[in-house]
Formats: C-alpha cells, sequence, structure tokens
C-alpha cells in the first residue's frame, strides 16, 4: 500500500473524528443550558397534563383552574425573558425552577382540596 492510499482512507476518518470533536465542544458549551431547557420544557408539559386530567376528573373547579393556567403562563413568561439574550445563568435557571415548584404544589393542592367541579346534569 503507498502512502498516497493510506492517506486516502485516513483522511475521511480524521475529518470525521474532528467534525465529532467540535460538535461535542459545541454541545458542552451549551450542554447543561440545554438540558435545562428541556427538563423545565417537559415540566411544564407534565404540569399541564395533571391540570387537564383535573379538569377531565372534575378534582379541579373552574376558578381553581384559571389560577393554575394564569400560574403556568406567568411560567412560560419568565422562562422566554430568561432565555431572551441566549444565555442562561443559574440563577436564572433556580428561579424558573422555583418557580414550577411551587405551581406543582399548588396543582397538588387544588386537586386534593375536596372541591369539585359540579356534575353537568
Amino acid at each position: 500500500m503507498t502512502f498516497h492510499a493510506s492517506f486516502r482512507r485516513a483522511l475521511p476518518l480524521a475529518l470525521t473524528l474532528a467534525l465529532a470533536g467540535l460538535a461535542a465542544q459545541a454541545h458542552a458549551q451549551g450542554g447543561w443550558q440545554d438540558a435545562q431547557a428541556d427538563r423545565v420544557d417537559a415540566r411544564q408539559d407534565r404540569q399541564a397534563d395533571r391540570i387537564r386530567q383535573g379538569v377531565a376528573s372534575g378534582e379541579l373547579t373552574r376558578p381553581e383552574t384559571a389560577r393554575l393556567v394564569e400560574q403556568q403562563r406567568h411560567i412560560r413568561r419568565l422562562e422566554r425573558r430568561t432565555e431572551a439574550d441566549g444565555q442562561v445563568t443559574a440563577r436564572e435557571a433556580a428561579r424558573v425552577e422555583a418557580a414550577q415548584d411551587r405551581a406543582s404544589r399548588r396543582i397538588h393542592h387544588a386537586k386534593h382540596d375536596g372541591q369539585a367541579r359540579p356534575r353537568a346534569r
């Protein structure tokens, strides 16, 4: 095998490894922020599902539902503001997570407080 033939075989592998290294570096730089955003979005989806389930089962009254939905809107606005500059600090992420924690407790309380939506006749 000549030098030229081995070089032609090694070049695509070297380019692939170099590109993979660049992609890993870019992912590492924004890695925790991407993971945080994914975690926040997934949690928002789960909380919305819990609210929908509470409405469907009659565990949530109309006023409770309205308050919980408004709280979810507030969290989405807070998330958009924290991401607006393209950089989410640890403090901003903690603030969003704390808001989600409060919302989760309120959803649980509203669903288990003994109030029920009146059944349709």
